[in-house]
């Protein structure tokens, strides 16, 4: 899916004088917000953002949130999914 937001000039200057791309600092803020209310798991992260497991645990701590606490059935989900992801494109 392709979002388009208006971000009103002066904002979009402010935002973009930081040296970052305002398109994928967009992006991360709805990866973090969405794994900080459970609502996206570490592999959707992990996808959304084109980054390995390790890599989505990293981006993770550096913005100071904690691994989700999941039960031992969730654990295992989420590891076929990286593994069957790392087979059809090894990072």
């Amino acid at each position: 899916m392709e979002v388009t937001l208006y971000i009103p000039d002066d904002i979009a200057k402010r935002l973009s004088a930081a040296g970052g791309d305002v398109s994928r600092g967009a992006l991360e803020a709805i990866a973090l917000e969405g794994y900080r209310e459970h609502t996206l798991t570490l592999y959707q992260i992990s996808e959304m953002l084109d980054l390995s497991r390790v890599e989505t645990e990293d981006f993770l701590g550096q913005h100071h949130i904690p691994l989700a606490v999941t039960d031992a059935a969730e654990l295992d989900r989420e590891a076929a999914l990286f593994e069957a992801a790392s087979r059809r494109s090894p990072r």
